[in-house]
């Protein structure tokens, strides 16, 4: 099956790892055998964009991500091109896709792959969750209707709706079901992050999950104040399967999560909705790093393996499905061996190194199949 993806290689150290991620593609869509057939085609986003034209994401641009199967993308911004009232133009581009396209479930999974670094004690322990965020209400639905007043007052807004919260959740219990089915040896367990105990908007979202979690039986429910959360997810991390939370919530566990995994170079994401999805690494554009061949391309390897689960799910493509398990399991394969860890999980290959890293192993895990 043929699938168009837009690439949007960003800033920073974006072409660097998109760059990375595109020849796993290619070489994933070769050994196939042709039964992954992937058209790419690279757009420029963000602030460097910005800076030339004033546009992060000029409406062609946009209208192409619409018409693609799926996009991915690098990490768009940079701290110094920022818009009048402070935001980083960068920005522009993840926001206007999340909502215009709406995107509105944030995936991040959160795994421990053997040879990674974790900072916690039992380095053995089983980390294997999911954060399911809600992506386009919360306090960010309000970015554009904050208000300044005389720079002496600042106020935004949160939004939480009952549809926006129902489908959220309904995200979540199908995740779990199906990382049930996928045999990760656990039962089925949704937690839902919130500060019930003090904002109405919270009990409400909530509320709402709980009635969700009424239509799944099969599957445990919860649910975990966010400062307990974060909390348990240092100290008890294994326990936890799929956790769904609100749109700044999930956020910051997102990256609390990748922190106990190895950091954000081990951190991929979809942000996907009905119709759309949109698959980049959590990390920044990291300009401090740009251009010195030393980033690390496994989380955005990672993301182009969601992407190709998310196509064979959709598409009920076992090609695609396959192909996307080749990909975990050979970064996973050189994590284990050394040989594509970068300097930040503590080793010392370059990002073109463990790109090729996770060439070979690919080679071994699709003849291995």
């Amino acid at each position: 099956m043929t699938f168009d993806i837009a690439v949007l290689p960003g800033d920073g150290i974006g072409p660097e790892v998109v760059g990375e991620a595109v020849r796993v593609l290619e070489r994933v869509a070769e050994l196939s055998g042709g039964e992954v057939d992937l058209r790419l085609e690279a757009f420029t986003v963000g602030a460097g964009a910005w800076r030339r034209s004033g546009e992060a994401i000029a409406d062609d641009v946009y209208a192409s991500c619409d018409a693609a199967d799926a996009i991915l993308m690098g990490a768009a911004g940079l701290p110094d091109a920022r818009h009048p009232d402070g935001r980083e133009a960068g920005t522009d581009v993840i926001f206007r896709l999340r909502f215009g396209l709406d995107l509105y479930a944030g995936i991040r999974p959160v795994r421990l792959y053997p040879g990674a670094p974790t900072p916690l004690r039992d380095a053995g322990v089983g980390i294997d969750y999911v954060i399911v965020r809600e992506n386009v209400e919360g306090l960010y639905a309000g970015r554009h209707g904050g208000s300044r007043v005389e720079g002496e007052v600042a106020a935004d807004t949160s939004i939480v709706t009952r549809a926006g919260t129902r489908r959220i959740a309904e995200t979540a219990f199908g995740l779990a079901e199906a990382r049930a089915e996928d045999g990760r040896g656990r039962p089925p367990l949704v937690t839902c992050v919130d500060k019930a105990n003090v904002l109405a908007s919270y009990a409400f979202f909530r509320e709402v999950a709980s009635e969700v979690a009424a239509r799944h039986p099969e599957v445990a429910f919860e649910a975990v104040y966010v400062d307990a959360a974060a909390l348990y997810l240092v100290q008890r991390p294994a326990t936890f399967d799929v956790l769904v939370a609100e749109n700044m919530f999930g956020d910051i566990l997102s990256d609390l999560g990748a922190g106990t995994v190895g950091g954000l170079g081990l951190a991929p994401s979809a942000d996907v909705g009905d119709a759309h999805g949109l698959f980049q690494a959590a990390h920044g554009s990291a300009p401090d790093i740009a251009g010195k061949g030393i980033a690390n391309p496994l989380a955005t390897i990672l993301s182009a393996g969601m992407m190709l689960d998310w196509l064979g799910r959709r598409r009920e493509d076992h090609a695609a499905l396959r192909a996307s398990v080749w990909i975990e399991d050979a970064v996973g394969a050189a994590l284990r061996d050394g040989s594509g860890l970068t300097g930040d999980l503590g080793g010392t290959a370059g990002t073109v190194e463990a790109g090729d890293a996770v060439l070979r192993a690919l080679d071994a895990v699709s003849a291995a199949a």
